[in-house]
């Protein structure tokens, strides 16, 4: 972006099936492409299995020791025991963004009903921004877009710029 530096994101998929190397991660790939858009570079991407433990990890590490501006997770955002990654980035946060979960859910709303089905969330660490994103390529594309251009004004004021 002009006159801007670019911005760090982290990307983590949170998948049993992707973390065994049954499944390729292709929602990951698919978020490192699309932040480009807004002159965004992905530092760091992992797969991790949906366990609290593992993605907490990946979330402090991203946000404590890397410092990345964003952190977009993919995957654990369903009804089933093993979505656990908005549990997890709620044990991360201190600062809840419940906008922009909400953004995503509406524009997705006019698409599919099954856009409410979504439980992820959105908070800050520090001077991080983490943000579930769902797990399917389409759900990433379609959630995303929806934000994507709202990231650098967050950022901004998340570093002491107007609103």
């Amino acid at each position: 972006m002009e006159g801007t530096k670019e911005i760090k994101f982290a990307v983590l998929t949170s998948s049993d099936r992707c973390s065994r190397g049954e499944a390729e991660d292709v929602s990951g790939g698919l978020i490192s492409e699309m932040v480009k858009a807004i002159g965004g570079e992905t530092v760091a991407s992992d797969i991790v299995p949906d366990e609290i433990p593992a993605i907490k990890e990946k979330l402090l590490h991203y946000c404590d020791d890397l410092r990345v501006d964003v952190v977009l997770t993919t995957g654990g955002t369903g009804f089933s025991g093993r979505d656990v990654t908005p549990e997890a980035t709620a044990q991360v946060i201190e600062r809840n963004i419940p906008g922009l979960p909400e953004l995503m859910r509406a524009e997705g709303l006019k698409k599919t009903k099954k856009a409410c089905l979504s439980r992820g969330i959105a908070g800050i660490r520090g001077n991080t921004i983490i943000i579930n994103l769902p797990g399917s390529p389409k759900a990433v594309k379609e959630s995303l877009e929806a934000i994507l251009d709202l990231i650098p004004h967050s950022l901004e004021m998340l570093r002491g710029g107007g609103h």
